[in-house]
């Protein structure tokens, strides 16, 4: 599995660049902006993107899908409970970034339980809703890694004080959807470093606080 990451945008959002070996099909997730360092990204790692998909409708992680998408000709996908703050900056809070501007509609919509495939590359989608209603994560099981958007950080969770968010459903989505899968599980978080389901099962403060 090729997993490559641009670092986007003055708030450090993590775009992955992720694909089959050996087909190079491949997808972006959350390109948040810097459109021409992802392409030029995507160019040296020689993928064919086949996919835009956005973990969440937070405009930190959707800035660049209509640069990406017209570049690629890709198909854009969403959750659909997070599918209307693609188009609106005040769902998405792009008012808070300077991002005035729509994005545009995704091409399709996932929900829980879905497959994605990009070659020989299968990733599941998981619903985890808190930080935003349609919040997603995305499992490459084989792979053994797991692109959590802004759900689970090394060492912290993701914030559920914008609108949308509600705490406790958070916590229930990383514990009952996350914390579940084996220890080894790499996490690829929206911001900041990566880390494994099982050092963050060990040690992040915040689940060991809700865990009394």
């Amino acid at each position: 599995m090729i997993v490559k990451t641009v670092v986007v945008t003055d708030l450090s959002t993590n775009c992955y660049l992720i694909g089959c070996e050996r087909t190079r099909q491949g997808a972006v997730i959350d390109p948040g902006g810097d459109a021409d360092e992802i392409l030029a990204a995507i160019r040296a790692a020689g993928l064919e993107i086949a996919l835009i998909i956005n973990t969440h409708g937070h405009a930190d992680h959707i800035g660049a899908n209509g640069a990406i998408r017209a570049a690629t000709g890709a198909r854009l996908l969403v959750h659909a409970l997070d599918a209307p703050m693609l188009t609106d900056p005040q769902l998405s809070l792009g008012w808070f970034i300077g991002q005035e501007s729509a994005g545009p509609a995704a091409d399709g919509t996932l929900a829980d339980g879905d497959e994605l495939a990009l070659g020989d590359l299968r990733l599941a989608v998981l619903h985890v809703p808190g930080h935003t209603p349609g919040g997603i994560a995305l499992l490459a099981a084989g792979e053994g890694r797991l692109f959590a958007g802004d759900t689970l950080f090394q060492g912290s969770i993701g914030r559920s004080d914008f609108p949308g968010g509600d705490h406790q459903q958070l916590i229930r989505s990383i514990v009952e959807r996350l914390l579940p899968l084996a220890d080894g599980v790499r996490v690829y978080p929206g911001h900041g470093p990566a880390t494994t389901i099982g050092q963050e099962r060990r040690l992040n403060p915040w689940l060991r606080r809700e865990a009394g």
